[in-house]
């Protein structure tokens, strides 16, 4: 069982920056994609962000590239998510999840991931 706290939202005015953390319980981090979707209101839940290979690969949205920038600190078991130049279609809550298979070519899909934060609120304010 793989147990996954978010922090780091909040409300931001446009263009701003926030950064989210997600520490991940679990025995080795480095075998998992660690990956960042979100969910506005009314709307599916979207991909985001994923890393994995120890931060050797990593995947974005294009909604987003440019703009954040996932990375893992592998001592901590902790994956980030910088987010920059934030826009107000980037309100949404923020959810860090964790999928076990590493050689999956779907990391765009919240159906590979087994494990699931409780989410964090973020509020861009134009």
């Amino acid at each position: 069982q793989v147990h996954l706290v978010e922090s780091g939202g909040g409300l931001v005015q446009a263009g701003g920056s926030l950064r989210l953390s997600c520490a991940a319980s679990v025995s080795t981090f480095s075998s998992y994609i660690m990956g960042w979707f979100r969910q506005a209101p009314g709307k599916e839940r979207e991909f985001v962000a994923a890393i994995r290979w120890r931060g050797a690969n990593t995947d974005y949205a294009d909604s987003v590239k440019g703009r954040f920038t996932i990375s893992t600190d592998n001592a901590k078991n902790t994956v980030h998510l910088q987010m920059n130049s934030l826009k107000a279609e980037d309100t949404a809550v923020y959810y860090c999840a964790a999928s076990p298979r590493l050689m999956s070519a779907g990391v765009y899909s919240p159906l590979i991931y087994d494990y699931w934060g409780q989410g964090t609120q973020v509020t861009v304010s134009s």
